[in-house]
């Protein structure tokens, strides 16, 4: 089938308690330059026929290799000073698993990738061992990457993740805490053997604690030429976690989610051909502007009001069965019905812990499917947005970092994409290209 759908991206970078005073122009400039330079180089593969699994992986490939954001290379420390990363992907169709993800990863380099590598290989499992490890959607820790090193992907030593700014955020957070001590890092990871001597002999500029790092997940929602949606997720979780903690990032249903389904749409047809019965008789202008049950009561008491003459003699009289059959025949000459496919792809961002209670995601899509007249934008408004599900989930907890985030996504009907977006926090990194084919990076409500 040749391709019929423009192609829709929309990259996000993080959410959280973000304000201008921590975000001042020369480090907002890094993140915009960086956001739109890899929403830019995906774009361009989607418009020349790149699927969009191949592209969304493309971009989040790129965030996990940069280390400004929370995922990859600039990933926050566990409790314990290690890394452990998470990472997912799902697509709309074409793929027998459509969604996996992966957790607790320490020397993998690309997280995004071995999820990737599932997905894809999941699709020769057919049933028994073949290379998607075995059929299953989420995997953990050593596991994971004795699998990427088997599909060749790249395998790193933990020194790799290690970046001055994260570190001094971990050991600051400890430090707040009376009596904890907080050792260094080749200690941490019992080593004895030099990974660089970070913590002493680097040249990486330092953090300054009223400087805003990026919290939450970074994310992509792309659409292809072909109609088809993927998320790709990653992550390092929340700062100073216990070590183990699993987020809503690799979950199904709680930071990701990608479907499809079809709708029947009622289609009315012109007002002559409504007003015309089959047989060529006008039918009384009142039968379209009353409903049948009246027309029923009043037709027993006023036989000329419901159309016919009615003539006695239960032989020629209708039956109730007679009178649903009418009635069906007649609504199906008001209206035709059809066929349309209905996608919709999320990736979320923030607080973790509430997003995996209320399966986010997913019930905002589940709004968006079953809920008459609900179009995305409004499902994600009513779980991310302010006073949203999200922000209520916290209770007397919000204000602490309980229920903060965002959602990015894409609502594809009638072959066209739809951009979507929403917050209850300070802010969330997210940039696209409008309607009006403008690029746009955006943190809060209002331009920067």
């Amino acid at each position: 089938m040749a391709p019929t759908t423009h192609p829709c991206l929309i990259i996000h970078g993080g959410a959280g308690h973000i304000t201008r005073s921590s975000l001042p122009p020369a480090l907002y400039a890094q993140y915009r330059t960086s956001l739109l330079t890899i929403h830019r180089s995906t774009l361009t593969l989607l418009h020349t026929g790149t699927p969009a699994l191949t592209a969304a992986m493309h971009a989040v490939t790129l965030l996990e290799n940069n280390p400004l954001f929370n995922c990859g290379k600039g990933s926050v420390f566990t409790r314990d000073g290690r890394i452990e990363l998470e990472a997912s992907v799902m697509v709309s169709r074409g793929r027998a698993k459509r969604g996996c993800g992966v957790s607790l990863v320490r020397r993998v380099k690309n997280p995004i990738r071995v999820a990737g590598e599932m997905l894809v290989r999941g699709d020769e499992d057919g049933g028994g061992g073949g290379g998607g490890a075995q059929g299953h959607v989420f995997l953990s820790g050593e596991e994971v990457e004795r699998l990427a090193e088997r599909w060749g992907l790249d395998v790193v030593d933990e020194g790799y993740f290690w970046t001055r700014k994260r570190w001094e955020e971990h050991r600051r957070g400890l430090e707040l805490e009376e009596g904890v001590e907080c050792k260094g890092w080749k200690e941490k990871i019992g080593r004895t053997t030099t990974v660089g001597e970070e913590e002493e002999d680097d040249d990486e500029e330092g953090w300054d604690s009223h400087e805003y790092l990026s919290q939450g997940t970074v994310g992509c929602v792309a659409l292809d030429r072909h109609g088809t949606l993927c998320v790709a997720t990653s992550t390092g979780g929340l700062t100073n976690k216990l070590p183990g903690r699993i987020g809503d990032t690799p979950t199904l249903g709680a930071g990701f989610w990608a479907e499809e389904w079809e709708e029947e749409e009622v289609v009315p047809r012109s007002l002559k051909s409504s007003l015309t019965q089959s047989q060529g008789a006008r039918a009384p202008l009142w039968e379209f502007l009353v409903p049948a049950a009246v027309r029923d009561a009043l037709g027993d008491c006023f036989p000329a009001l419901d159309g016919y003459v009615r003539v006695t003699g239960s032989s020629l009289e209708y039956d109730s069965a007679e009178k649903e059959k009418e009635e069906e025949k007649k609504k199906k000459e008001l209206a035709d019905t059809k066929r349309a496919t209905v996608a919709v792809a999320m990736s979320g961002t923030g607080n973790g812990d509430s997003f995996l209670r209320l399966a986010a995601v997913r019930t905002a899509a589940a709004m968006a499917r079953f809920v008459p007249n609900c179009e995305l934008a409004s499902a994600v408004t009513r779980i991310a947005g302010p006073r949203g599900e999200l922000e209520l989930s916290a209770g007397e907890r919000w204000g602490g970092g309980e229920g903060e985030g965002g959602i990015i996504g894409i609502e594809v009907r009638d072959g066209e994409g739809k951009v979507v977006a929403d917050f209850n926090c300070g802010g969330m990194f997210r940039c696209w290209v409008d309607e009006g084919g403008v690029e746009r990076v955006m943190v809060f409500r209002e331009e920067y």
